[in-house]
C-alpha cells in the first residue's frame, strides 16, 4: 500500500515561522511534523511513501534523507505557488494507479487511525476518515454523513453537518481511476488551480461513491496556525517520547 502526503504548501498563517521553512518542517514534540507522520505510518502496513513537495522542497528532501527510510520518496510540484492542493494532486496523478492513502501534510495522527482506515471494509472506491465534535467552525472541513455514506464535504456547509474530515482517505478498486479522472477534468475544464482536492471528493460523494471511517475518540490534530501548533505539542508528545527515533519503513 502506498501513502501520498501533500506537503507542498508554505503555511502562510504560521508566518513568520514559515517564512523560509515549509509547514511540514516545523517542530512538534521534538521532531518535524513530517517526521511525526512518518513515524506513525511506519507502524502500519504501508510499504511506499511519496511526499509531494513545493515550498521549501530542499528542506523536505533533507528531512526525508535524515529519516533513512529508502521507501520514502519526494516529488516536486513546480506549480505550488500557483495552485491549491488539487493542483498538487494533479502533479502526483501518475503515482495514483494502485490503491493508496492520501494524507494532508498538516494532519498529525496516531497510528491507530491509519490502521483503522486500512482495515475498513472494501465496500466503496473511496473511504474518508471523519471525526465528530459538539460544534464546528469556519475552518473545519465539515461533512454530512448518513450511516457510513458521505453525502457532502466542504467548509461552507451549514445544514446537516455531523462531522469533519481529518484530511486522510483511502482509494481502492476504481477509486484511484475515479479520483485521477475527476482531478484531470477539474484542471482541464474548471478552475482547478484554485480548488481544494476535497471538492473532488464532494463530487464523488454526490455520486454515492464515498464511505466514511469514523475515528471518534482517537487522537489527531491539524496545524493551521500558531494556536494549532501549540496544541499539537501536547497531542503528539502523548504518543511517544521526544527522544524516540523515527522508525525505518
Amino acid at each position: 500500500m502506498k501513502a501520498i502526503i501533500l506537503s507542498a504548501g508554505q503555511g502562510r498563517r504560521l508566518l513568520p515561522l514559515t517564512e523560509s521553512s515549509p509547514k511540514c518542517a516545523l517542530q512538534v514534540a521534538g521532531r518535524s511534523i513530517l517526521e511525526a507522520q512518518l513515524g506513525e505510518i511506519a507502524k502500519c502496513a504501508i510499504d511506499d511513501v511519496l511526499v509531494v513537495t513545493g515550498f521549501g522542497a530542499d528542506r523536505v528532501d533533507e528531512i526525508v534523507a535524515g529519516v533513512q527510510a529508502p521507501r520514502v520518496r519526494t516529488l516536486f510540484n513546480p506549480f505550488f505557488a500557483l495552485s491549491d492542493n488539487l493542483g498538487t494532486c494533479w502533479v502526483a496523478g501518475p503515482e495514483m494507479h494502485e490503491p493508496f492513502v492520501l494524507i494532508n501534510g498538516d494532519t498529525l495522527f496516531e497510528s491507530e487511525i491509519l490502521q483503522a482506515l486500512l482495515s475498513y471494509p472494501d465496500t466503496a472506491p473511496v473511504t474518508l476518515v471523519t471525526d465528530a465534535k459538539d460544534a464546528y467552525d469556519a475552518d473545519d472541513m465539515k461533512v454530512v454523513v448518513e450511516g457510513n455514506h458521505l453525502h457532502r464535504v466542504g467548509k461552507q456547509l451549514s445544514e446537516g453537518v455531523n462531522g469533519e474530515s481529518i484530511g486522510m482517505m483511502l482509494f481502492r478498486g476504481d477509486g484511484p481511476k475515479l479520483f485521477r479522472s475527476t482531478v484531470e477534468k477539474a484542471m482541464r475544464y474548471g478552475e482547478g488551480v484554485k480548488r481544494w482536492y476535497l471538492s473532488v471528493i464532494d463530487e464523488l460523494a454526490q455520486q454515492s461513491l464515498v464511505e466514511v471511517c469514523s475515528i471518534k475518540g482517537m487522537s489527531w490534530c491539524e496545524v493551521d496556525d500558531t494556536a494549532d501548533l501549540a496544541h499539537a505539542q501536547d497531542v503528539v508528545a502523548s504518543w511517544y517520547l521526544p527522544s524516540e527515533k523515527v522508525a525505518v519503513l
